[in-house]
């Protein structure tokens, strides 16, 4: 679709729509900033459920690699959208903590392939576990429907984000 198609499919809104989706859209902006900071105290959370001394950042490469399987080192900077130092700090403390290995790719051996150990693996699992009981014991005191709606809305908002 073209940008003028798609400039065409937006519909049009009379000025009290507009401002009444101005409004929404501000409620929307509040609820999924409280949003945001609670997921990051909940990987806080569940980081320290880990390891005490585990990073909240450090948490989220191993939800990657949990999530994407083994990559370069390159690669998971990339996907946590950070600077490559801040992510060597990251590996070397899962390393020393024994959460991930790092061995030399056999096609280039200047570039690093991250993996998640198996105990790794199995502590994010617990934290997984606990974090979906969580949410289950949320969302199934609503209606089927609405958790459906809810699900389907999420996947759609994320869509638009890439």
């Amino acid at each position: 679709m073209s940008t003028a198609e798609q400039a065409s499919a937006v519909p049009t809104l009379s000025a009290a729509e507009e401002h009444e989706m101005a409004e929404v859209i501000k409620t929307a902006q509040q609820n999924i900033g409280t949003l945001l900071i609670r997921a990051r105290k909940s990987l806080g959370v569940r980081a320290a459920m880990i390891h005490p001394d585990l990073k909240p950042m450090a948490f989220s490469a191993m939800m990657l690699l949990s999530r994407c399987g083994a990559m370069h080192q390159v690669t998971l900077t990339a996907q946590l959208d950070t600077d490559k130092a801040v992510v060597s700090r990251l590996l070397k403390q899962l390393e020393e903590l024994g959460l991930i290995s790092r061995t030399p790719d056999p096609a280039d051996g200047r570039a690093m392939i991250v993996a998640l150990t198996q105990e790794a693996h199995e502590r994010y699992e617990a934290t997984q576990d606990s974090a979906r009981q969580a949410l289950f014991n949320r969302l199934s005191k609503w209606d089927l429907e609405e958790v459906r709606l809810f699900a389907q809305l999420l996947a759609h908002f994320n869509e638009d984000l890439d």
